[in-house]
């Protein structure tokens, strides 16, 4: 297996900027996943280091070679389309054996790769059978079928999940993270889908507009994002904010604006008193957002007049559409709390999880206070 680095590698179309040099250092049998919106810079990225665009400045490398110059086929890589990209003429079998026939393996050699892969993937019953007679869970387990038995230094997806109903979605990451269990290779995934990126990640790599904005475990992404736009990335439903001041009132700081006066805990008053008298940008995850007749045991509370606008029941939580002055916010509640539309209520902030931000010219870029 192999190590993967970006060393400033820019890829531009014309007058457009799609990957502005990015530098990532990616280890052996890592699973990192690329993620950000459309047009983020993320497949770029990935078809730089496939062979499959030529970039415009820096260097890629795959272990410790410059693969700048070198075709795709000598890279030692294989990779999973979104599309599945099988061949509908022929058989299971024959689409995984495909590339090892070119290179012109020994048929034994072709029939114990393709038979262990299968294994794995739970396709044996599978290998006879014609593309068009297959689900789209079972084509996408055979294209991932076709990389595994070329035995690559490195595995790339692109999106290889968006073309699968919700349910097998879940189950297909499931067999993908437990496919780099067995392999101990190293995984590169690229996904606009951040509930993806949490659930499979090693460390996870957020791009916005070509840029690499913040690499991290999920975990620190989560708790600790770099900026408005990651920390409105990560997370679903994504992070709610507010524009609002920090004051100071005899050495107590309080996020205050037009809907609420919210006490700073102590333990970040340091870190924010910098900040007093400025505008800032509240954000405050829909999760630490509770109803009052039922908290969890570790919430800082303070309290927060909203009305109800929309509710949807989940199930194992309650999504309330709610507007606070101006302002319009989400929160996950607990299943039991009863609202109706049109509703005055009071919610509890859990001020233990609050963000700051910077306001920035560009929003995205509000840094984390």
């Amino acid at each position: 297996m192999a190590s993967v680095s970006f060393r400033g590698t820019t890829k531009r179309f014309g007058e457009i900027v799609a990957l502005d040099h990015l530098n990532l250092e990616i280890a052996d049998k890592e699973f990192l996943v690329l993620v950000g919106p459309s047009g983020c810079g993320k497949t770029t990225a990935l078809r730089c280091l496939a062979g499959l665009e030529e970039i415009s400045e820096g260097e890629v490398l795959i272990g410790d070679r410059v693969v700048n110059d070198m075709a795709p086929k000598d890279r030692d890589i294989a990779m999973v389309f979104q599309s599945y990209a099988l061949y509908p003429h022929m058989s299971v079998y024959d689409n995984m054996a495909f590339g090892l026939k070119l290179r012109k393996l020994d048929k034994e050699d072709i029939q114990k790769r393709v038979n262990k892969a299968a294994e794995i993937l739970g396709i044996e019953n599978l290998l006879s059978r014609k593309p068009k007679q297959l689900s789209g869970g079972q084509r996408q387990r055979v294209a991932v079928g076709r990389a595994i038995v070329r035995e690559p230094k490195v595995f790339l997806f692109d999106e290889p999940l968006s073309n699968l109903d919700a349910k097998l979605r879940v189950q297909t990451r499931a067999q993908i993270s437990k496919l780099h269990h067995q392999l101990q290779a190293t995984f590169i995934y690229v996904t606009h889908d951040q509930v993806e990126a949490m659930t499979m990640a090693t460390r996870i790599a957020v791009m916005n507009k070509g840029i690499l904005q913040q690499l991290d475990t999920p975990k620190h992404l989560y708790d600790f994002p770099t900026n408005k736009f990651v920390a409105g990335f990560i997370g679903s439903p994504s992070m709610n904010f507010f524009d609002a001041r920090l004051t100071d009132e005899a050495g107590q700081l309080f996020i205050t604006n037009e809907a609420f006066k919210l006490p700073v805990p102590q333990d970040r008053v340091d870190r924010f008193r910098d900040y007093t008298g400025q505008d800032v940008i509240f954000g405050i995850r829909p999760e630490d957002i509770h109803s009052p007749l039922y908290l969890p045991a570790d919430v800082t509370p303070a309290s927060v007049k909203a009305r109800v606008d929309v509710q949807e029941l989940m199930g194992h939580e309650i999504y309330l559409y709610l507007q606070s002055g101006s302002t319009d916010y989400v929160a996950r509640v607990d299943p039991r709390a009863k609202y109706q539309l049109g509703e005055e209520i009071e919610v509890v902030f859990n001020m233990a999880n609050v963000h700051l931000f910077k306001p920035a010219e560009d929003l995205d870029k509000s840094p984390a206070i």
